[in-house]
């Protein structure tokens, strides 16, 4: 796997993530029954992490 993800995107998922996350566990609009979608989050903090995203790898895209 080669690497896709620039360090500015790399935060960037980092942060949207973590505020994902937030959201899931009701810290963000607590009790709208639509928490558990913010578990997402989990995916851009492993791109992040990892440094490939499977969907840049699909459209040719990087941002390294």
């Amino acid at each position: 796997m080669t690497l896709n993800v620039g360090m500015v995107d790399r935060i960037a998922r980092i942060v949207i993530g973590i505020v994902l996350i937030a959201f899931a566990l009701g810290y963000v609009a607590p009790g709208t029954g639509w928490n558990w979608l913010g578990w997402i989050g989990v995916l851009p903090i492993i791109t992040a992490l990892v440094g490939t995203c499977p969907a840049y790898s699909l459209f040719g895209l990087s941002t390294r």
